[in-house]
């Protein structure tokens, strides 16, 4: 199966632009967030399923590039038969919400803010795969590397703060 082709058709300039937005807008959230806060963040004492840093930029691209296709499937489904659903907007706020959590976490410094929204993000994810699923079936199955991925993420979020009260 061509998860690229919806009904047959692939449109290049929309399924480009559904994983550009979420690859480079985590890059560059990744980016402005982490700047000057890995060296207070090494300081950190970790659990010990925590992974090396270099593991990080590696799933998130692969998980944004999964999100975006998932993203173009459901809007161009919906497009074909112009449908309405809360599919696009509930994944346009996790996505903000996915992006603003580097800078609750990393930033700012505020992981017990970080772990409240990363919960709510996780809510909004699921409710995505959701409204995805009833559009595609193809395009809800794509955001659940990303559901397991923010479920690792919040016990994370969850062993780090505890760990450095």
């Amino acid at each position: 199966m061509d998860i690229l082709s919806v009904d047959g058709h692939i449109n290049k300039k929309r399924l480009a632009l559904s994983i550009l937005v979420p690859v480079i807008g985590g890059s560059v959230t990744g980016w402005l967030a982490n700047r000057r806060a890995q060296e207070e963040y090494k300081k950190l004492k970790q659990p010990f399923f925590a992974p090396p840093g270099a593991i990080f930029p590696i799933v998130w691209t692969s998980l944004y590039t999964l999100m975006g296709i998932a993203k173009y499937r459901a809007d161009e489904k919906m497009n074909w038969k112009k449908e309405s659903s809360l599919a696009i907007p509930l994944y346009d706020l996790q996505l903000g919400l996915n992006f603003l959590w580097s800078f609750l976490f990393f930033r700012w410094g505020l992981r017990g803010t970080a772990l409240i929204e990363m919960t709510a993000l996780l809510a909004l994810i699921a409710l995505t795969a959701y409204e995805f699923q009833k559009v595609d079936k193809t395009a809800g199955a794509l955001m659940v590397p990303y559901i397991g991925w923010v479920t690792f993420a919040l016990g994370l979020n969850y062993a780090v703060w505890q760990l450095n009260k």
